[in-house]
């Protein structure tokens, strides 16, 4: 980490946070009819990812609400030292942000226990009020993104600037990847590992929170 620039965190959620991506755990258990055939066409780019989620929870009905919404958060699994990264970054006056691809009804339940301020959770929406579930997209691409992406995580690092911060990356798909050439450092998993190997991109490999906090701290001490 630098001496003179402010370090900020951008931590995915999704495969990040928890060990299992939410939402194909939610399509895996409710099983609606199409869903497999749009991942398909999210896999092969034939669509966006904003479009393919969107249309994915529009094939579950809102009468199933409460059963989707309790079984995301029962079977969602935290990764291993999470709280104490979270204290770390408190304690550290490190800006920690949640950058998600995932929905709100599943993420700010699964945070509540833990010291993140709303305002610096970044993910999409979800309207109840319709037949079908509609997923909102508050954190659309701008004019510098042309990945459509729903929730545009290049665009909150870009708010923040290389000049006067430190821009460190947590993720762990390929989506993630826009914004891992952004950063300064980068902890990766999963796609994400084997994109930054492909692309050459140097990385910190993690597999929990605690490997993640044993870096910053040796990171910071060889800065003294």
């Amino acid at each position: 980490m630098s001496q003179t620039k402010k370090p900020v965190i951008f931590c995915d959620f999704d495969g990040t946070i928890t060990e299992t991506d939410n939402i194909v755990a939610i399509m895996q258990h409710f099983k609606p009819e199409g869903w497999e055939d749009i991942v398909k066409q999210i896999v092969s780019q034939e669509i966006s990812v904003k479009d393919g989620v969107g249309r994915m929870f529009e094939l579950l009905p809102v009468s199933r609400k409460q059963e989707i919404i309790d079984f995301a958060i029962r079977n969602a699994k935290i990764r291993s030292g999470f709280a104490e990264f979270v204290d770390y970054c408190s304690s550290h006056d490190i800006e920690l942000f949640i950058t998600s691809g995932g929905i709100d009804f599943f993420i700010y339940p699964l945070l509540e226990p833990y010291p993140i301020p709303e305002d610096h959770i970044y993910c999409n929406g979800s309207d109840f009020f319709g037949e079908t579930i509609r997923i909102v997209w508050p954190h659309p691409c701008d004019d510098e993104c042309d990945n459509d992406c729903g929730m545009c995580k290049t665009k909150i690092i870009r708010s923040f600037s290389k000049e006067t911060h430190y821009r460190i990356l947590i993720g762990d798909s390929i989506t993630d990847f826009a914004g891992a050439k952004l950063v300064d450092l980068i902890f990766a998993r999963s796609h994400l590992k084997e994109q930054c190997e492909l692309e050459g991109k140097p990385y910190i490999a993690y597999e929990d929170f605690y490997t993640v906090v044993e870096h910053l701290e040796r990171t910071a001490k060889e800065l003294q």
